[in-house]
């Protein structure tokens, strides 16, 4: 990916098995939402492909590679603020159910139904009348991440869900992430600079650092690598 003459990934290649949660970290500018637009095509590479259980998705648009799988939340926080917690889920749902085509219809799915259960499994049964424009950034976070399940994705890409979360909240968040993982079969590719969170929940992490991988491994390994600490990690890293 390049933007003007600089290049902004270069051999990037990253693999996410089914039902896993990846997790994908490096310094600021490393590149990673950037590649996050790449994979939902938000932005075009000079090179390269995104497969998706087999298929290329390279020459799809946004919205096609979301109706085939693909969910994501945003770094920069974007829901319906004149919207209550439950309508930003249901008018979710709404638009998951028209993307059936009429011979179909038989797979939509209720869509305040759904969002119960989905607010329930995030603990955001209590905010559901409140409006999404008063609760505080942790908790806006959930209901982005509640808002994207609802169009039953097969991949979720989480960029930095913990931001604005406090210690125990961003504890809850974790357990919440492998329970959909456990329970549902969803495969995750999560940003996050909350390295305890990272360490806990993934499976497999890769390191960017200057629009290229500097490392890949599990958790244990990426920790202690002298490359990645010194780059990122420092000698804190938990």
């Amino acid at each position: 990916m390049r933007f003007g003459g600089k290049r902004v990934l270069s051999d990037v290649s990253i693999e996410v098995p089914r039902g896993r949660i990846a997790g994908l970290i490096g310094p600021n500018g490393a590149g990673k939402t950037t590649l996050f637009n790449v994979i939902s095509g938000l932005l075009a590479p000079a090179s390269g492909r995104v497969v998706l259980d087999g298929r290329d998705l390279s020459a799809l648009n946004t919205f096609r590679r979301a109706r085939l799988g693909i969910g994501r939340t945003f770094q920069r926080l974007e829901l319906f603020t004149d919207l209550t917690v439950g309508d930003n889920l249901r008018v979710a749902g709404e638009i998951r159910n028209s993307w059936d085509p009429p011979w179909a219809r038989r797979r939509r799915v209720d869509a305040a139904h759904e969002a119960g259960r989905i607010m329930d499994l995030l603990g955001l049964s209590e905010l559901a009348d409140v409006n999404v424009a008063l609760v505080p950034t942790g908790q806006a976070r959930v209901v982005e991440l509640g808002r994207a399940m609802m169009t039953r994705p097969k991949v979720l890409l989480l960029d930095e869900p913990a931001s604005g979360q406090t210690e125990a909240e961003t504890r809850a968040f974790g357990g919440v992430l492998a329970r959909l993982v456990a329970d549902a079969g969803m495969t995750i590719l999560l940003v996050e600079h909350d390295m305890s969170l990272v360490m806990d929940v993934c499976d497999h992490i890769t390191v960017l650092d200057f629009g290229e991988v500097i490392a890949s491994g599990p958790p244990e390994q990426i920790r202690t690598d002298p490359v990645v600490v010194d780059a990122y990690l420092g000698s804190a890293a938990p």
